[in-house]
């Protein structure tokens, strides 16, 4: 009965500590070919626009196509959502010095052997010509 009791307490504290842990992202950027990254810009994170669709009305060039993940390490945590995603896309569009990130695409990942569910988004990082 000893032997049970510890046991069960020691899933009791595994399970309390999981809680704990928080979301994790990966990404990845794919330049496109022939085409030259721009510096970091000065421009602030929250000011690069993330959009489903084109942008027709200015002329703009392809920094790259960007690919990103959000995922969420325990049961416990919240599903990550688009503003998580929305955010890391800034971030990596950031990184080229874009002034946008066109195109964007979601897709949900259910329970894998690394995440207990997972958002990812890609799109395509532009500058604003």
């Amino acid at each position: 009965m000893k032997m049970f009791a510890k046991a069960v307490a020691c899933l009791i504290a595994s399970l309390a500590l999981a809680g704990c842990a928080s979301t994790w992202s990966t990404s990845d950027v794919k330049p496109t070919v022939g085409a030259q990254a721009a510096p970091n810009s000065s421009r602030p994170i929250s000011e690069i626009i993330i959009t489903e669709n084109d942008i027709t009305d200015r002329t703009y060039t392809v920094l790259g196509d960007i690919s990103i993940g959000v995922r969420k390490t325990t049961i416990f945590n919240r599903d990550p959502t688009r503003e998580q995603a929305d955010q890391k896309l800034r971030e990596e569009a950031a990184k080229l010095g874009a002034d946008a990130v066109v195109l964007v695409r979601y897709g949900s990942v259910g329970v894998s052997a690394w995440s207990w569910g997972a958002l990812d988004a890609k799109g395509r990082a532009v500058k604003f010509n």
